[in-house]
């Protein structure tokens, strides 16, 4: 089974993960995947958005590249263009390798990944929008203007997941540090598991 998780930003995605991670799941971040493939690439990327995006050991300084393509459609194509298909090589590889597994694609872009409609189920994370601003802020220490740019690009994020084949569950996280909340978001996690018939792997002796 391949179940995908996604949401918006800072709705702690990366949170539901490690959850899954511990019944047994095998976890693949697509974030971290989507810095190796940039890597891979670097030479297409350096040439096509210039050199100064390179760091002093050669890598890629992600921060400038992202200033350079956010909101500008044209330049964020030309990126996806690049960097697409290594994602996709290295998300392929990457199932074949675990295809024993119950496997988790943690992904912002979920639906514009290869095995979007391979998908058996999505979990689509939620958080109130103040605690994914604190969160945000917190995380990435960025000026208020451009952490709102970045939601406000997120508006119609739920419509593009609700044409897929795949079941879709919503998960609430209104931040574990509160009373409660690890265990509300756990109990959610194993009701979802439960309607899947999947037990913990852990417990069933197959790790």
């Amino acid at each position: 089974m391949i179940i995908g998780i996604t949401g918006k930003c800072c709705t702690g995605k990366n949170y539901i993960s490690v959850l899954l991670e511990k019944r047994g799941f095998s976890v693949l971040d697509v974030d971290i995947l989507g810095h190796i493939a940039i890597e891979n690439k670097k030479k297409s990327v350096f040439s096509r958005f210039g050199e100064d995006i390179k760091n002093h050991d050669g890598s890629v300084n992600r921060r400038i590249l992202g200033e350079k393509v956010f909101g500008k459609e044209h330049e964020l194509a030309a990126l996806q263009d690049i960097i697409h298909p290594e994602a996709n090589r290295l998300t392929l590889e990457w199932i074949e390798a675990h295809k024993m597994n119950h496997c988790v694609i943690n992904a912002a872009l979920l639906h514009k990944s290869i095995v979007f409609n391979q998908l058996d189920c999505i979990i689509l994370v939620n958080a109130p929008l103040i605690t994914r601003l604190i969160r945000a802020k917190k995380r990435d220490k960025l000026p208020w203007i451009t952490i709102f740019r970045r939601f406000s690009s997120q508006k119609s994020f739920f419509t593009q997941y609700l044409a897929g084949n795949a079941d879709i569950f919503r998960v609430e996280n209104r931040g574990s540090g509160k009373p409660g909340g690890s265990v509300r978001l756990e109990d959610a996690i194993d009701a979802i598991l439960s309607r899947l018939n999947i037990h913990n792997l852990k417990t069933e002796g197959r790790f």
